[in-house]
């Protein structure tokens, strides 16, 4: 009944650059729009392109998002304040049964995920908790797919001043939100067909390049 409620209530609303989790949807839709983004990007002379592929680091697994967070984002997109609060309250003061050499427990009051409370409503309040993360830049695209993101920079006229920005305000909303870029798993490409282009300059991200 709370899945059917969200979904009814928060699927217009949410980031149309979110391909996972929504129906009619795929991973082979999110490659087609970056893609098309990207082509029609490079149809005129002296473009290119800068890809960053990263996720949020364990986001549906490990990372602890935080029920207070998540209950004023799902305020802002007009959800009703009792569905708020059961799920803040779901997800909060929570305990574990556990089992150590046959016996039995209660572990401490603890902060659980979506994903390791409830499998139904995880996916879908995890892109409700990043639905805000979006590229505010015209040039620059974030694509999501699940805790994957693509953002695309489309340069002109050798100016990366708007993607290198957006990139850092990613990490920086990543910090706010109690999650993180997996740096091990993040990687930059460049399409640059032009036939002398200038060395590249690497990228740092919260001090790391």
């Amino acid at each position: 009944l709370v899945l059917a409620s969200l979904k009814d209530i928060t699927g217009p609303l949410l980031d149309p650059l979110q391909f996972a989790y929504r129906a009619s949807r795929s991973m082979d839709d999110a490659v087609n729009m970056g893609l098309h983004y990207i082509l029609q990007h490079l149809d005129r002379p002296g473009n290119y392109a800068t890809i960053l592929f990263g996720d949020f680091n364990s986001a549906l697994n490990h990372a602890l998002i935080m029920p207070d967070l998540l209950s004023d984002k799902l305020t802002q997109l007009s959800m009703p304040t009792t569905i708020c609060q059961w799920i803040a309250c779901f997800l909060t003061d929570r305990q574990q049964l556990l089992r150590l050499n046959s016996h039995p427990g209660l572990s401490p009051s603890v902060l659980m995920p979506p994903q390791g409370c409830q499998g139904a409503l995880s996916p879908l309040l995890f892109s409700l908790y990043t639905n805000e993360c979006t590229a505010k830049d015209q040039f620059v695209k974030l694509l999501k797919f699940a805790d994957d993101t693509t953002t695309i920079g489309l340069i002109h006229s050798g100016n990366k001043s708007a993607y290198r920005q957006e990139v850092k305000d990613l990490a920086v909303w990543c910090s706010h939100n109690n999650l993180e870029l997996n740096m091990l798993q993040t990687v930059e490409m460049i399409v640059d067909f032009r036939r002398n282009p200038p060395a590249i300059s690497p990228l740092s991200i919260m001090n790391r390049t």
